[in-house]
């Protein structure tokens, strides 16, 4: 049979072919994409394991008039090939190219951006309710979502309200055991009952929230994805698809190893292997912090560990394997690692919840509510921290800094380097009376060697890093890096001080060195609004006004998918822009 792949570009163009087509078109997709992102990288296995229901749900329903949406966005590569961007498709994730995730702005057929998880079904029946009072209530809305996704808070929330609507919505759920890591908690085990039939009256929880539920149903089946899809679609009110899938179906080691191969990077699309980089001798930040906690538990059994669905990326994998009593993943469900990391700790426990900055976010109330405001020590370890690359701006961790500074009693931590981490780490374990946050990035560490002995650090001390004499340049964390290299060619001018603490800031030995300086620029890994810098101009400003502060960071707009390199030029950040503005002031 010929190609089919080439001749579909939008959704209609599957509508009028059979079942045997659909399947060799399915065929023919995983081989596009595996070539695609075998080179250029991005989400692998969750794409490849909804092929079939793509295909199906885009055959059944009249999108973009009918709205699919989405959960988290990591499953619509399919998607987006089958909606006009095929073409496009290798641009994915790069600077100027497709988004990795559903983009509104990108196309009429992403009827809602995502990039986190969990927001899918709120999103759907916002839709379903409006249209419903616009009259236009024959207009579907399916909301896809994922087996972990699911066991959030905000998805429980939704189902519970559409459930007591009349709202024309069905919710799919694409079950296959697995987030980006193994999903967890009691309702993995009810659905693996559902899956496994071992109760028949075990899906009277999907029916007790009001749902006409239907499955387990094959998701790599297309025929019968089409049955009930177009089933359901003559129904009202709400329901409930419970689909049956493999993540990395079609290539044997996404198949295997689910978890390295939901984001691979670079791989031979011939045997599946991963390209290694050149770079295997440095280590990751996430693993100077996981190597390190355990380090630490290994001599302290008071250390208690925490993440929210994400041992593997945060690195908290060392020690939930060696001691799984205090190391616990608790699924996507920020809100709760927060608030039951504040009761563990006041049972005397040093509890470090590991969670990406961009995550974090999802916990503001508990922060405040439960940690802050009875200043119950817990450490958050801040993954992620500043400007991520290609997963764009769902996922840059740049607004931390300014989040945390509006909270009293917080102490903001931010190492310049992989030493620096590992001893402040060492440090709050042995002694810390506030809530912490440390925050550290993705990628690697520059400093090869960072296994050093343990030794305590002074988080109060701001340390000259390089001495000058007209110019105080103020910074935080690993952009220090940047800083020097731009200033390699000045020998007397510039100063350079690196802030591990940035919250609660030390005023008077602030304004102590800012007197012997004409200008003062402040440069940090986040945004300048309410960030590092802006908090050294408001007390320069309070007690000198004649001195000049230039603030620089990450601008007031959203920074889009690119290189991570791509995106510190754009926010002036990188060694060349640096170095011209330090130029320029020296009058070099």
């Amino acid at each position: 049979m010929p190609n089919l792949l080439h001749t579909v570009q939008f959704p209609a163009d599957l509508r009028s072919r059979s079942i045997v087509e659909l399947e060799q078109l399915a065929s023919e997709i995983r081989d596009f994409i595996v070539d695609v992102v075998s080179v250029n990288g991005g989400h692998l296995g969750a794409s490849l394991g909804v092929v079939e229901l793509t295909i199906a749900l885009h055959y059944v329903f009249n999108t973009p008039i009918d709205k699919l949406v989405w959960d988290v966005g990591h499953q619509a590569y399919v998607h987006k090939i089958l909606t006009g961007r095929k073409d496009s498709f290798a641009t994915n994730r790069k600077k100027d190219g497709i988004s990795g995730f559903p983009k509104m702005t990108e196309s009429e057929y992403d009827a809602f951006g995502v990039g986190h998880s969990s927001t899918s079904i709120s999103a759907a029946l916002g839709m379903a309710i409006g249209s419903k009072l616009l009259g236009s209530d024959e207009i579907q809305h399916v909301a896809i979502i994922g087996d972990a996704s699911i066991a959030s808070g905000m998805a429980f929330e939704a189902l519970n309200h559409a459930g007591a609507s009349d709202a024309n919505l069905l919710v799919v759920l694409n079950d296959n055991a697995i987030g980006i890591d193994p999903s967890v908690g009691a309702l993995k085990s009810y659905l693996t009952q559902v899956k496994e039939g071992k109760n028949p009256k075990v899906n009277n929880m999907i029916k007790s929230l009001n749902f006409q539920y239907v499955g387990p149903i094959d998701g790599h089946n297309i025929s019968d994805l089409i049955h009930e899809l177009q089933r359901l679609k003559a129904k009202k009110g709400p329901r409930f698809l419970h689909v049956i899938t493999t993540k990395g179906k079609g290539l044997k080691q996404a198949e295997e190893n689910q978890v390295v191969y939901h984001a691979p990077g670079k791989f031979d699309k011939v045997t599946g292997e991963l390209v290694r980089n050149s770079e295997q001798k440095l280590t990751k930040y996430q693993d100077v912090f996981g190597l390190t906690l355990l380090e630490l538990a290994q001599n302290n059994p008071n250390i208690f560990a925490i993440t929210p669905a994400m041992p593997t990326g945060s690195s908290l994998k060392y020690m939930m394997d060696v001691f799984p009593d205090r190391a616990i993943d608790v699924g996507i469900a920020e809100q709760h690692a927060v608030t039951l990391a504040a009761g563990i700790a006041l049972k005397g426990f040093t509890v470090f919840c590991t969670i990406y900055s961009t995550f974090l976010q999802r916990a503001y109330d508990q922060l405040i509510h439960d940690v802050a405001l009875q200043n119950i020590p817990v450490v958050f370890c801040i993954d992620r921290a500043g400007l991520v690359g290609e997963d764009g701006a769902t996922h840059q961790g740049v607004f931390d800094i300014a989040y945390l500074n509006a909270i009293p009693n917080m102490q903001i931590l931010s190492p310049k380097d992989a030493i620096e981490l590992r001893q402040a780490l060492f440090t709050l374990q042995k002694k810390n009376q506030n809530p912490t946050a440390i925050r550290y990035p993705r990628g690697l560490a520059s400093v090869e060697n960072w296994k050093v002995p343990f030794k305590e650090i002074d988080f109060e001390k701001i340390e000259l890093i390089k001495k000058g004499t007209k110019i105080a340049v103020f910074t935080t964390g690993v952009i220090l890096e940047n800083v020097l290299s731009a200033l390699e060619f000045d020998e007397n001018l510039v100063a350079v001080y690196h802030f591990l603490k940035i919250k609660p800031l030390n005023q008077d030995e602030i304004l102590k060195i800012a007197k012997d300086f004409e200008t003062i620029i402040t440069i940090e890994e986040g945004v300048v609004n309410g960030g590092f810098g802006s908090k050294i101009a408001q007390i320069i400003s309070a007690n000198n006004s004649n001195k000049q502060v230039i603030n620089l960071g990450v601008p007031d707009h959203f920074i889009e998918h690119a290189t991570v390199s791509e995106q510190m030029e754009e926010c002036g950040l990188d060694i060349k822009s640096l170095q011209n503005l330090f130029k320029n002031l020296s009058n070099v």
